[in-house]
């Protein structure tokens, strides 16, 4: 029974927003041609392509200092809807940046801003970080509402998270209109979050992809698909919009 009403919650969260797909505008586009890197600004000491994977890895010989990215080099995204297969090996973690931008302090490679994270703890998996900025603003499972000064309003999660596998091959998606951002794992929403923040909310940035400094890891991604959103009639800006 506790298994149930655990399921039937996350069933109704993920349902919430179902129709977020049919109010997509235009078709996705591959950014990954399976071939090479072309398309993609990357460390190729750390990127590749295997087997017509884009494929980020890192051994006990390449240990990085701070993470680093491959960086779509399409230009900047402000609405959209992506969709990433991946799978992650090692004890590490990865993630998809979007609305992001460069961090030159830490490198050629290094991207600060939003991420949909890939990550193994059950909570974590499909969470909105806030890469070098706020750090986690919103686990698996939670609604968000972000304010200024790091203040935050919280619709706790209901019933138990269940892990997710992320050595066989997922489905990661990102919607954002405006300044209302929604994570997707398998097809089941992680988060929603609005982000009310005038200093830290972003309006476009950067798509990028992580290989996470730390432990070796191997991310693995056989498509990434971009659809460019047109902004609704009540939707809300990202406060910083400029």
């Amino acid at each position: 029974m506790r298994y149930l009403a655990a399921l039937l919650t996350l069933c109704v969260f993920a349902s919430a927003h179902a129709d977020e797909t049919k109010k997509s505008n235009g078709k996705f586009k591959e950014l990954f041609n399976g071939r090479d890197l072309a398309g993609w600004e990357a460390d190729e000491q750390i990127w590749t392509v295997e087997e017509g994977l884009l494929t980020g890895q890192t051994t006990a010989d390449t240990k990085l200092e701070h993470n680093t990215f491959a960086i779509w080099t399409g230009g900047e995204v402000d609405d959209f809807h992506l969709v990433a297969e991946f799978r992650l090996e090692g004890d590490n973690n990865s993630g998809v940046q979007y609305r992001s931008k460069r961090n030159p302090d830490k490198g050629k490679y290094s991207i600060v801003g939003y991420q949909a994270d890939i990550h193994p703890a059950a909570n974590y998996v499909g969470m909105l970080y806030d890469e070098g900025g706020r750090g986690i603003a919103a686990e698996r499972g939670q609604r968000v509402t972000l304010g200024p000064n790091d203040t935050k309003e919280l619709k706790p999660q209901s019933g138990e998270l269940e892990p997710a596998d992320l050595t066989k091959w997922n489905k990661l998606e990102v919607i954002a209109r405006g300044n209302r951002l929604i994570h997707k794992l398998n097809g089941m929403e992680t988060i929603e979050v609005t982000d009310n923040d005038p200093k830290n909310a972003e309006a476009k940035g950067l798509l990028a992809l992580q290989v996470h400094a730390g432990p070796p890891m191997k991310v693995q991604y056989k498509s990434v698909r971009l659809k460019p959103l047109k902004p609704q009639k009540d939707q809300a800006a990202a406060p910083s919009a400029k």
